[in-house]
């Protein structure tokens, strides 16, 4: 098995970053992975007791599918983020100060329109991953189980719909799901697999068109008999990842 592409998601909900390579650490997600989340205005979050919360308190593609449409880039060197809308619109903001998320958040808000609930925050919390499983993982997909799941929707799936940090190739469909509980050396590093990845209503949200155009969870009941697509994984012994690195199942 092989490393086909390497993500990171700044931004719950945003743009997709690629990565070559990627230094993992022990008991830690992907590094900026998730790291920001617009909070909606009337979010339970507190930044000063940081605790897992439903998606459903954020910006996020299953409740706003317009933020497809978005491009958004971060620097993680700079503290500079950029995001661009479909009109043209653009901010650049320093994403590691309070002022450059005030900015951030009341851009986003504007976008959100009426999808924003009162007065939505950017935040940012060392040490706190905004990711829709309680703990901090890595999700990874085999590419031959949406290749299996395109074959029974009679259509393309593109991979961005299904948010993975890491894809890889070189098993057959639905192998991952025997995963549980055991170990993966993969590059310098080794991941243990938790658990099975059930989706939800964002996979419907086109991210070329920002439509919501299919309905993968249907699609996955209706071929396979479940709605699980990639498996979440723990780092347990930090190491460095690369594109092409071998994947080993131990």
């Amino acid at each position: 098995m092989l490393i086909d592409r390497i993500y990171r998601y700044p931004v719950k909900g945003l743009t997709a970053e690629a990565l070559e390579e990627v230094r993992l650490e022990s008991g830690q997600a992907l590094p900026w992975d998730r790291a920001f989340a617009l909070a909606q205005g009337n979010a339970s979050f507190d930044p000063a007791v940081p605790t897992w919360i439903s998606k459903r308190h954020f910006m996020c593609l299953m409740a706003n599918a317009k933020i497809a449409a978005l491009r958004s880039s971060f620097d993680d060197r700079s503290g500079v983020m950029t995001l661009l809308a479909p009109d043209g619109a653009m901010l650049e903001a320093n994403a590691l100060s309070l002022a450059g998320r005030a900015d951030i958040a009341a851009w986003l808000a504007r976008f959100l329109g009426d999808e924003a609930r009162g007065t939505p925050v950017l935040h940012l919390v060392p040490g706190h991953v905004f990711g829709d499983m309680r703990g901090k993982v890595l999700s990874l997909i085999n590419q031959a189980s949406l290749a299996a799941l395109e074959t029974a929707a009679g259509a393309r799936r593109h991979k961005r719909r299904f948010r993975a940090n890491i894809w890889f190739s070189g098993i057959p469909a639905w192998a991952e799901h025997g995963w549980l509980g055991r170990e993966l050396l993969i590059g310098g590093a080794r991941l243990k697999v938790i658990h099975r990845i059930p989706r939800c209503a964002a996979t419907e949200v086109n991210p070329i068109t920002a439509e919501r155009d299919a309905d993968p969870v249907a699609e996955l009941r209706a071929g396979f008999g479940h709605v699980d697509l990639g498996v979440y994984a723990e780092v347990v012994e930090g190491g460095r990842i690369a594109m092409g690195d071998a994947v080993e199942l131990i």
